[in-house]
């Protein structure tokens, strides 16, 4: 009986441990997923009428906020150089559910690109873009972190304008 116990233990311990163990590729997927989730959630709380609203005349409308996440998402992932193809985007749509699909499709495009990496990976440099001026030679993982960071950001710009329109952002409604 010891034997089998310390065979178990030999066998067992290190997988469990490895199981375990953070991988910086499964937490950074795992936030974008997150952060997908949540930010469908708000931008399909604006009624489609409101999707011209401003808070004031100098700040986005609702939807070039959305619009300018998906943007965000699409360049800044883009530096990770995976094989994925960068999702398109329109700038200039107007309607809800192009509106919307830019933003999920930006999403799917991070979590395809995320698939790709590993750790090893993700500490490694990030291709240069024209966005290098934000934050200087990064390693991918902090261009995840800093997109992450920023629509962060402009979710809470969009609770703002929820608000201002009577409407409770979805992760504050109690059920």
């Amino acid at each position: 009986m010891r034997t089998l116990s310390a065979l178990f233990l030999a066998v067992a311990l290190p997988q469990l441990a490895a199981a375990q163990t953070p991988s910086l590729q499964d937490n950074a997927l795992q936030d974008w997923t997150r952060l997908k989730d949540t930010m469908m959630k708000i931008a399909e709380a604006m009624p489609e009428e409101k999707f011209g609203y401003r808070a004031t005349p100098a700040e986005r409308t609702w939807g070039e906020q959305i619009l300018h996440v998906a943007e965000a998402n699409v360049v800044q992932i883009g530096r990770l150089g995976a094989k994925a193809p960068p999702s398109a985007y329109n700038m200039k749509a107007t309607a809800r559910a192009e509106i919307l699909k830019n933003l999920a499709d930006s999403f799917d495009f991070g979590i395809a690109a995320l698939k790709e990496q590993t750790d090893v990976t993700m500490a490694g440099p990030a291709t240069s873009t024209r966005f290098d001026r934000f934050m200087g030679p990064s390693t991918k993982a902090r261009v995840v972190y800093y997109v992450i960071g920023h629509t962060w950001d402009i979710y809470g710009q969009m609770v703002v304008y929820l608000r201002l329109n009577g409407i409770t952002p979805p992760a504050s409604q109690r059920y």
